[in-house]
């Protein structure tokens, strides 16, 4: 299948699995581009993608010079962020949505202060426990509420990856969780400041919005899979 047919047959999905929940028109997708080239991105822009992630900071200044005559392109930060690439990454991106701990959120933090800006971010939350992905602590709520609390660092919402089993009843448990961690965070702040949860790839993301995810990471099922 063409990108164009792919692009619009996850649409087709993402609408469907909307209507299943009655939240239509709700769910975000976000193209997952790395390690694509330009000539990929530009052909998926011209398609109707309006959002992308990307995991690399240097990988993305290499690539976004040339997106100068995309507009409305939105660009986003979906990878992990080493404290020595912050400053670049502040220059090249729109969001920040994997701050995966108060350490990085304080930095983040720093520097938009000293540059008077504002950015959108997600907080990574580690829900299945993996000891090799990144992410809040489910269970460190005094972390992720002092992180929200950080201005001018604008905490959107969550953000989780599933489970490496890839199993449907461990991933639904863990994408159900978060979004009773979104809503117990909102209680504790007493304000509802946490709308956001990006939840789902491309093997999991009906899953993802059934359990209320907002935001859809789909790289695989748009590109096919990576040379």
């Amino acid at each position: 299948m063409s990108l164009k047919e792919n692009l619009t047959k996850i649409k087709d999905q993402i609408r469907e699995t909307e209507n299943e929940t009655k939240n239509p028109g709700k769910v975000k997708l976000i193209a997952v581009t790395k390690t694509r080239d330009f000539q990929t991105i530009n052909k998926a822009y011209e398609c109707g993608v309006t959002s992308i992630g990307e995991n690399r900071v240097q990988e993305a200044e290499s690539k976004f010079e040339s997106f100068q005559n995309m507009p409305g392109l939105e660009k986003r930060f979906i990878g992990h962020l080493q404290s020595n690439k912050v400053k670049r990454c502040l220059a090249l991106f729109d969001t920040i949505d994997s701050v995966h701990s108060l350490k990085i959120a304080k930095k983040i933090n720093n520097h938009l202060t000293q540059e008077n800006r504002k950015i959108k971010s997600l907080l990574e939350v580690n829900m299945s426990g993996d000891e090799q992905k990144q992410g809040f602590s489910p269970e460190n709520i005094d972390d992720l509420i002092l992180t929200i609390s950080l201005e001018p660092l604008g905490v959107e919402g969550l953000m989780t990856i599933g489970p490496v089993s890839r199993n449907e009843k461990e991933t639904r448990k863990a994408f159900s969780d978060l979004r009773k961690l979104k809503e117990k965070l909102n209680k504790e702040i007493k304000k509802e400041s946490l709308r956001e949860l990006s939840m789902g790839m491309s093997g999991d993301f009906k899953i993802g919005i059934q359990e209320g995810s907002t935001m859809v990471r789909v790289g695989t099922a748009l590109f096919g899979k990576r040379n």
